[in-house]
């Protein structure tokens, strides 16, 4: 898994690429942790994300309990696959896809 985070201000823009899975998503939790201080607009995109299980879904559930309290967060340029992920799972009650 790649991560690229893009910050203009308080809106931060986190790029993923490749798997988020039970071996990356700890990386990704890490990278959350030091980057949300000030931000109170996230994004995800996940248009090269190939791939996410359960471990990746509990990442962008807990990210979205942060944001309720100080924000929003977006998910934006789902695949086909991530998004029926989304759909049996009911994230897409949970997040904001766009």
């Amino acid at each position: 898994m790649k991560i690229n985070k893009r910050n203009d201000g308080s809106k931060l823009t986190v790029y993923i690429e490749g798997r988020l899975d039970t071996s990356t998503s700890p990386e990704l939790s890490k990278e959350l942790e030091t980057s949300l201080d000030s931000v109170t607009e996230l994004v995800f995109d996940l248009t090269l994300l190939e791939y996410i299980s359960s471990s990746g879904l509990r990442v962008l559930l807990s990210a979205q309990k942060t944001m309720n309290g100080k924000g929003t967060m977006v998910v934006k340029n789902v695949s086909e696959m991530v998004m029926e992920v989304f759909e049996i799972t009911g994230f897409v009650d949970i997040l904001t896809i766009e």
